[in-house]
């Protein structure tokens, strides 16, 4: 396909982004099975050389998001590059491994139709142009750490802080907003998440949440600026209430079972992103009434 006609033709342009969008949902499952593998890894070489333990010969074997292939969890069936066509693959193989017939996750195609579509309403909303590169860069990677921090209540500074880095980059040229809002978005995102942390711990002695949270809203704070933090707090809490209520009630867990907020931040950071300015305007006229 012509580059021109994707560039000239949103129908064009957003296929093409939905369909490597599919392609980049296949890794986003990757990161999100490995990375905490991978630093659960290196913390334990790293506590094996203080506590001078001889290193375990299983953590010296190299495994990466590169390395190994993608083998089958059951019998080991290394996953053929026909057999990792997203989505595709998944359905003609009607959910099993083609090997062992051991039922394959529904959550992997899942993953990737939605980055698939997520992707693809980006290049809607914003057009092509450096916006779309930019916002689809951090939806996948808010996708990733969402599901990292559901999976394990982590969210890894290898995917926050270089995404933090990069909102003040792209925010020096003014992609989503000017460079000294970002710096305030990313201070003020630390701070109020962080000050909330202290109270919470100071009044009941308990950590009501992990730094993660606080660099993950220091992160959506540098790519909106601090202009979209009160919307992304609010978002965030008014979900996390209802879900994390209907959550603990589904598992019949108690109140004090942790819930990770992170996946809530990401969500409503990137609602307030996109549709922020129209949210906020549409609330003032209402409040008018």
């Amino acid at each position: 396909m012509p580059f021109d006609l994707i560039a000239g033709s949103v129908p064009a342009f957003v296929l093409v982004i939905f369909t490597f969008g599919l392609l980049i949902g296949s890794f986003v499952n990757v990161v999100v099975y490995r990375l905490p593998v991978m630093m659960q890894r290196d913390w334990k070489i790293q506590a094996r050389e203080i506590l001078e333990i001889d290193p375990d010969k299983a953590d010296q074997d190299p495994f990466n998001l590169a390395f190994p292939n993608s083998r089958c969890p059951h019998c080991e069936h290394e996953i053929r590059p026909w057999e990792n066509i997203p989505i595709l693959s998944w359905l003609a193989l009607r959910g099993k491994c083609s090997s062992c017939k051991s039922p394959i996750s529904k959550r992997y195609p899942l993953v990737e139709l939605a980055c698939g579509l997520l992707s693809a309403y980006v290049a809607f909303h914003f057009g092509f142009g450096w916006q779309t590169a930019g916002m689809l860069v951090l939806t996948w990677g808010l996708l990733a750490m969402s599901l990292i921090d559901a999976d394990h209540q982590l969210l890894p500074d290898s995917l926050v802080l270089p995404l933090l880095w990069l909102g003040l980059i792209v925010n020096n040229y003014g992609l989503f907003t000017d460079l000294q809002s970002a710096l305030w978005g990313a201070f003020a995102g630390y701070l109020s998440l962080w000050s909330v942390y202290w109270v919470f711990k100071l009044l009941t002695g308990k950590e009501g949440m992990g730094y993660g949270d606080f660099k993950l809203l220091a992160m959506l704070g540098a790519w909106g600026g601090w202009q979209i933090l009160p919307l992304t707090i609010l978002l965030s809490s008014l979900v996390g209430a209802v879900l994390g209520v209907i959550m603990l009630r589904m598992r019949n867990a108690e109140t004090s079972t942790p819930i990770p907020f992170g996946p809530y931040l990401a969500v409503a950071g990137w609602i307030a992103l996109l549709w922020g300015d129209q949210i906020t305007g549409a609330y003032l006229q209402f409040a008018r009434f």
